[in-house]
């Protein structure tokens, strides 16, 4: 298995990249798809949460109402905090499994996650880490224009987000995704091509 970590800013592309790699052959590990899977009935850090923050935050059909637990948790630090407690370790073991299950592919694995830091290389034993990267203003526009944001909301959100150069000092390699769609699928055709000669390598 070549295990890759790819990550991005909210607008950067990510997802785009991450499906043009399956696209390709490479098999997708996706963090917010995991995320959605531990806090679901029966997940990991479902109880935990309603433990902490109360049936409030609980929908009629036994699933965590996200906005209410967003709502609760992302204008109190403590709570925010409390939330990441829960969650992120939940969500960093479902990854290690993930990663242990596909451990024996000859693939190449793709690790999409949005909050990717240093401790992830060892701990998910990442042999190269992609950032998707673009300018702020592209980012904010594409949240706008695709998500329906609006353009204060955008702005703060990208500004909420780990600074741009701390994302760009994890990567071995960076995909630039200031252009269309056509420019990205470029992009991503280089991008396998350099993992290509860092597998044969």
């Amino acid at each position: 298995m070549f295990a890759l970590g790819l990550t991005g800013g909210i607008g950067a592309g990510k997802s785009a990249v991450a499906d043009l790699l399956v696209a390709r052959g490479a098999v997708l590990v996706d963090a917010d798809v995991i995320a959605r899977e531990v806090v679901a009935p029966g997940g990991a850090a479902h109880a935990p949460l309603v433990a902490r923050f109360g049936g409030r935050i609980v929908a009629a059909d036994g699933t965590i109402d996200r906005p209410a637990l967003a709502a609760l948790a992302f204008g109190d630090p403590v709570a925010l905090a409390d939330l990441n407690a829960i969650t992120h370790p939940a969500i960093g073991a479902a990854m290690a499994r993930r990663r242990d299950e596909l451990a024996r592919s000859d693939g190449v694995v793709v690790f999409a996650i949005p909050l990717l830091t240093a401790a992830h290389r060892p701990g998910l034993g990442l042999d190269a880490v992609v950032v998707v990267d673009c300018p702020t203003e592209v980012a904010v526009a594409r949240l706008v224009d695709q998500r329906g944001m609006d353009p204060a909301d955008a702005e703060a959100r990208v500004a909420a987000q780990v600074g741009r150069a701390d994302r760009l000092a994890l990567a071995d390699y960076v995909v630039d995704n200031s252009g269309s769609r056509h420019d990205l699928a470029d992009e991503v055709d280089r991008l396998w091509s350099w993992i290509e000669g860092r597998r044969a390598g």
